[in-house]
């Protein structure tokens, strides 16, 4: 188990490693284009390979792909699932580009369809994602935290569209926030080893393949999306050190997507965790 963080791509991804290893990241999470719309920046062979001599500069393991924000499978816009199928298939060409793990994206909201049909559409546009792909990069859906008419808030739903899509290398990326909001609790052993047991009964383990690892804001079940600093909220430290302790998940790597001004010390939490 390995530890990270999102870091800034400011100056080009290329600068990401060395923004990484300053927070004393083991693994990392980037974007590889601005979360709020534009084109991609053009990956040229001079920057990939800056990019990856700088991982192995700074012995990095590990790094995976955040998509835009404004992704939206759910939508009842055809422009906008059209739009959406290209930008998260870049990004996975893009992925296979920089030997990058995973590419994570939240499915969307279906306020406009309701929540059946939003998964239909999910399920429909993802094998679009999918179809003919042959990329080294894997594509992960990324737990919600429910509010509004948001998809993949359940593991349940989560486990629908993965069983649509039907395809080897789509998994899950399980955010704590996001999870604790949604109503999965987290604080104790008890509540985390109930959580995994309904996650592998519903989804199974072994679709989980990574862990956004963030304290939250808001109380249990609350069903908003509030990121806070590990241990500062509602979920609290120990259940990160439990987390980290767990036997079942040592082969996860966790990564911090928590305000750039007190993540490094969220990461060190994580490291006294594990020794």
């Amino acid at each position: 188990m390995k530890f990270g963080a999102h870091v800034s791509i400011a100056g080009g991804i290329q600068k990401a490693p060395g923004n990484a290893a300053a927070f004393g990241c083991e693994v990392f999470q980037m974007f590889t284009r601005s979360p709020q719309g534009g084109p991609a920046p053009t990956l040229t062979p001079e920057i990939v390979e800056a990019f990856l001599e700088g991982c192995r500069e700074h012995k990095l393991s590990e790094w995976v792909i955040h998509t835009p924000y404004y992704i939206n499978f759910a939508s009842g816009n055809e422009a906008t699932r059209q739009n959406s199928i290209r930008i998260v298939r870049e990004e996975l060409e893009r992925g296979s580009m920089i030997n990058a793990a995973y590419v994570m994206f939240h499915p969307g909201s279906a306020k406009d369809v309701g929540e059946s049909e939003g998964v239909r559409l999910v399920v429909e546009t993802m094998k679009r994602v999918m179809d003919e792909y042959n990329g080294k990069t894997k594509l992960l859906i990324e737990i919600s935290a429910g509010a509004g008419m948001v998809i993949g808030d359940t593991f349940d739903e989560v486990a629908a569209i993965l069983d649509g899509v039907g395809h080897p290398d789509v998994g899950v990326c399980f955010d704590t926030a996001h999870a604790f909001a949604s109503g999965y609790d987290l604080r104790t052993e008890k509540a985390i080893n109930e959580t995994l047991r309904v996650f592998d009964k519903s989804i199974g383990l072994k679709k989980l393949k990574m862990f956004h690892c963030n304290d939250s804001k808001v109380d249990l079940g609350a069903r908003r999306d509030r990121h806070e600093h590990l241990g500062k909220g509602k979920i609290g430290a120990k259940a990160f050190r439990l987390l980290v302790k767990h036997p079942k998940l040592q082969k996860m790597n966790l990564y911090c997507e928590t305000e750039y001004d007190f993540v490094k010390e969220d990461i060190a939490l994580l490291k006294r965790a594990r020794t």
